[in-house]
């Protein structure tokens, strides 16, 4: 007779091996993303888009990627066919990233519509996605198991900028706007390797929502539940005030503070400061729980005001680094969080509206800011880190309650 507590660690072991398995995906799919992203910005303002302009097609991208989540989350909800969504999402979202090469010179408005199709992908795959992950952290810590995904993801993330980087470096033509092309181009190879390796996660686990036992008494839906909607709150308030890196790129290149064909580096750097982030925040969201995303929004905060108010390359890293530290927790500590405050039937619309209205925010924060910086730069920079110290009193007052009882 197999004892009980050898097939807790053997369902445990399973469980790890699946973390690590999506992981690896999640690796070459940020590989395929992130290097994208890396130049993204600077890529948009080759082809002609103004920085409004810019600052909008990322909130839209975002608007649309994560607006469409809620109800994706509730489709995979009703007929819990999270790998189909899963297989589809990718399968639209890495197909995006590479056809970026095709763009003629001046058509940043085909380049926008390119990334909403990247974001239409996202919005399909993730609460399925998130989901599936969900189920099997349950085994491991979930502050652990989130963190885990978002170590390896990140590493995909650090290595796509860095190897386009040493494209540009060693095979750049001199025309910017050509070697980005060839850039985006390349990345087809990674996002094959994605959808390979998802398939054979797939094959190997068919069903990981056995990694978590049914519930036995009802629980509430998502919207019914007063930790979860204080948790939107604070949520919504981070990604007001938390730009994507595209304004970062956009703004490094205008004032010449780096080489067109160093940036790469500099967002592989802020990926390298997020997975180390994502282990350190997710062991200790598994120990203090909320209070834990109250260190990470107030050490994220200040990233604007040095990347933005100073001429100073030191400044400019270290506001990177401290942007990456923010990243780290939005994907590891803030789906760790929906796991823990969702049940397990209704986790897929949790995860669903929590990507809505974070999207939503995301998008009004991005133009709101892009509008800003043609304006000013002192009251963008108060813009962003204010909205996100609010955001952590909001977190600390969550990390009280739930203390409280």
């Amino acid at each position: 007779m197999v004892k009980p507590e050898k097939t807790a660690r053997a369902l445990r072991r399973s469980a790890l091996a699946f973390i690590l398995l999506m992981g690896i995906v999640s690796l070459f799919s940020d590989m395929t993303h992130e290097g994208g992203k890396s130049i993204l910005g600077a890529y948009l303002s080759l082809a002609g888009a103004p920085a409004a302009a810019i600052g909008f097609i990322a909130g839209l991208g975002e608007l649309i990627g994560y607006s469409l989540r809620y109800a994706t989350g509730r489709l995979a909800d009703r007929t819990r066919q999270y790998w189909a969504l899963t297989i589809a999402g990718y399968a639209v979202d890495l197909f995006a990233v590479p056809a970026l090469a095709l763009i003629p010179e001046n058509g940043w408005m085909w380049a926008a519509a390119l990334i909403v199709a990247e974001r239409t992908g996202k919005a399909v795959k993730k609460p399925a996605k998130d989901t599936l992950l969900s189920f099997a952290a349950t085994q491991n810590g979930v502050g652990r198991s989130f963190a885990l995904q978002e170590f390896l993801d990140q590493l995909g993330a650090f290595a796509g900028p860095v190897m386009l980087f040493v494209v540009m470096y060693f095979k750049g033509s001199g025309d910017t706007f050509a070697d980005y092309r060839r850039c985006f181009a390349l990345l087809a190879v990674p996002a094959a390797l994605t959808l390979g390796l998802l398939l054979a996660a797939k094959h190997f686990f068919p069903h990981p929502e056995n990694f978590e036992p049914e519930e036995k008494k009802k629980a509430p839906r998502p919207a019914m539940n007063r930790d979860f909607r204080l948790y939107l709150a604070g949520t919504s308030l981070f990604a007001l005030g938390f730009m994507d890196f595209s304004m970062i790129t956009m703004h490094v290149s205008r004032v010449s503070l780096m080489n067109s064909r160093d940036l790469p580096l500099l967002y592989a750097g802020a990926m390298a400061v997020d997975a180390a982030a994502a282990l350190f925040f997710g062991w200790l969201y598994d120990r203090r729980g909320m209070r834990s995303l109250v260190w990470s929004t107030l050490a994220a905060a200040p990233f604007a005001a040095l990347i933005f108010l100073t001429q100073s390359r030191s400044a400019l890293y270290l506001g990177a680094a401290l942007w990456g530290i923010g990243m780290g927790a939005q994907e590891s500590t803030l789906k760790a969080a929906v796991a823990t405050l969702v049940p397990r039937q209704y986790r897929s619309s949790g995860y669903g509206m929590f990507q809505t209205v974070f999207g939503v925010c995301l998008f009004l924060g991005s133009w709101f800011t892009g509008w800003l910086y043609d304006r000013s730069l002192y009251v963008m920079v108060l813009f962003s880190a204010g909205v996100q110290i609010l955001a952590a009193l909001e977190f600390l007052r969550i990390g009280r309650m739930k203390s409280a009882g």
